[in-house]
Formats: structure tokens, C-alpha cells, sequence
């Protein structure tokens, strides 16, 4: 099984090390900007990067693109428009010698494991979105890729193709001997197929653990959001709650020790059977903005709307303290 070793530079935009095993798929995230699709494009030698990318012993950044042994879907499928969806898959190995009747065989064979054997005929102009997402990584599969790179392959589908995708993704990355880097902004990818999260953050490594590591203690906003915590920093400690655990008042709490925090409501929407607060904190520039869970009832009741000051509280048994550093 082949083994990815990272350590590479972008200009001013990534600086980022990491390793990851042959068979692992490790989930990319972080927020827009933090140079995913950046890192991404470096190692399919797309743009120029400084350091070492290897790959079981070969140095991807000293390789010209094409000869790079990677797969690559991007978000928008960018498929052969005058090419059938099976011609599309067997362009790869026809380009790298295959002869075409075997091409295409392989390639009838990958469209079936993706449920779409039917549609080899079809042009992507006649594919759903869906359809040509699972064109897209069959292509990139064909080519029997050591790295394979998905950068949010599931963005912009319809809600239930891309669960019914994602699942098919994850049952045959569970059988890939290679590395997959798993670009993603929806927790769900990251909690359900990936083996490790690695965080970005304004272009360098923030994170980088299991997906329940990352869950249950991040230390970023954009990842306590994106798995539905608050998190708030107090020196080298970090702590972490969920919006259910948030009490909110119009009137400073009293009583029992408990952190407390005074804002104004800057959103209200939704949220399964609940209503959900965004609260902005406005005299303490460092405090990231925190989300609270309440009742419709309560939401009425209070006169809960963007503008409204209200005072959240949670108490110490509902936080979880850990260090900003380590696992």
C-alpha cells in the first residue's frame, strides 16, 4: 500500500505537512480561503509548489502533471462534452497506451460499479448532475490513480443524490488501496467517510485527527460549527458546548456559577424542533459569535428577533475544557 508524505509551500497562499497511509481517506476542511483547492491543485500539479509531495517514494512535485499517478474530480465534473460517458472514462487509460477495446471494457466496468452502465452511450449534455458527478469519478478511477483528489465532488447535487453518491463513494474508497483526499464543507463526508480530518485554516494546518478528535474538541470556529458546537478560547484552553446547553435570558443570570456572555441576536432561523439563535457579542471583539437552541415558545415569548439584546449562560457541567494544542 502506497503512502503519501506531504510538506509543501504554495507562494504566500498553503504551507502545510501531513502524512497518510495507503487505503486512508482523509477529509480536507476548513472555511473559504484556507487553501483546500489550492493544496489540492498542487499535488495534481496544477500550480507550482516548493517542498516534497511523495508518494510512495516519488516526489509528485518533481513529476510533470500527466505523468503524475492521480485521479482528480472536481466540483463541477468538467467532463468531455463531445465525448460519450464511456469514452470519457476510457480517455485515461487509452492515453497511457491502453488499446481501445480494452479501454473500454474497463471503462464499461467502472460506469457499472456506479450504477450507470446504461448511460455510456449518453453525452454529459444529456447526464443529470448526479449522473455525470458518477462519470467523473469513474474517469478518475480508471486510470488505477495511487492519489485520488475530490475536491467537493457532492457540492451542488440534490440533497438525496448526494447522500445515494456518497454512499456508493464510500463503500469503494473502502476497498481503494490508495490515498483519497476528500475535499468536503459537509460534516456528514467528513464524519462518514473519512478515516482522519485534517483542518485548514488560513493556509496552514490547524487539525489533524480522527474524525471524532476533531468533533468532539476542534479548534477552529469555522469546525465547531461545521459539527454544530461553540466553541470559546480562554488563553491555552479551549472550551466547548452545544447550543442546547445555552440558556438564554433578557435579564443577567444569577444564581448557580456558570459562564455567561452579553449580545444581540443577529440571526433566527429553523432548526429541526427548535429555533436557532445566532448571538453576536459585541463588546468583546475576540469572542467568536455563539448559537443557542431554544423553543418556539420561548422564541415568542421573549421577542427573540435580530437586534434584540439578550444575556447566554451555560453551566460548568455542560462544557467540555481541553487544551488548544496536542491530539
Amino acid at each position: 500500500m502506497t503512502g503519501l508524505d506531504v510538506s509543501l509551500r504554495v507562494a504566500d497562499r498553503v504551507e502545510a505537512g501531513f502524512t497518510a497511509r495507503g487505503g486512508e481517506v482523509l477529509a480536507v476542511i476548513g472555511p473559504n480561503g484556507a487553501g483546500k483547492s489550492t493544496l489540492v491543485r498542487a499535488l495534481a500539479g496544477l500550480l507550482p509548489a516548493e517542498g516534497h509531495a511523495r508518494l510512495g517514494g516519488v516526489d509528485l512535485l518533481r513529476v510533470p502533471a500527466r505523468d503524475r499517478a492521480v485521479g482528480l474530480v472536481f466540483q463541477g465534473q468538467f467532463l468531455f462534452p463531445h465525448l460519450t460517458a464511456l469514452a470519457n472514462v476510457a480517455f485515461g487509460p487509452r492515453a497511457r497506451g491502453t488499446a481501445r477495446r480494452q479501454a473500454d471494457a474497463d471503462a464499461r466496468a467502472w460506469l457499472e460499479r456506479f450504477g450507470i452502465g446504461d448511460l455510456a452511450d449518453r453525452k454529459p449534455g444529456q447526464l443529470s448532475g448526479g449522473q455525470a458527478q458518477r462519470v467523473a469519478i469513474a474517469r478518475a478511477l480508471a486510470t488505477r490513480p495511487r492519489l485520488l483528489l475530490l475536491d467537493e465532488p457532492l457540492t451542488g447535487l440534490d440533497v438525496k443524490v448526494a447522500m445515494a453518491l456518497r454512499i456508493e463513494l464510500g463503500r469503494h474508497l473502502a476497498s481503494y488501496d490508495g490515498v483519497t483526499l476528500l475535499v468536503t464543507h459537509d460534516a456528514i463526508d467528513a464524519l462518514t467517510i473519512a478515516d482522519r480530518v485534517l483542518v485548514l485554516d488560513e493556509g496552514r494546518v490547524a487539525q489533524l485527527g480522527t474524525p471524532a478528535e476533531v468533533s468532539q474538541r476542534p479548534r477552529t470556529e469555522h469546525v465547531a460549527r461545521l459539527v454544530g458546537l461553540n466553541v470559546v478560547r480562554h488563553g491555552d484552553k479551549l472550551m466547548a458546548f452545544t447550543p442546547e446547553a445555552v440558556v438564554v435570558t433578557l435579564q443577567e443570570p444569577v444564581g448557580s456559577p456558570r459562564h455567561r456572555w452579553h449580545g444581540q441576536v443577529v440571526d433566527v432561523s429553523p432548526h429541526g424542533d427548535a429555533v436557532r439563535l445566532l448571538v453576536h457579542a459585541p463588546h468583546e471583539p475576540a469572542q467568536p459569535d455563539l448559537i443557542a437552541d431554544v423553543t418556539p415558545a420561548a422564541a415568542t415569548e421573549m421577542s427573540l428577533v435580530p437586534g434584540r439584546d439578550v444575556w447566554l449562560s451555560v453551566k460548568a457541567t455542560a462544557v467540555r475544557s481541553y487544551d488548544s494544542t496536542g491530539p
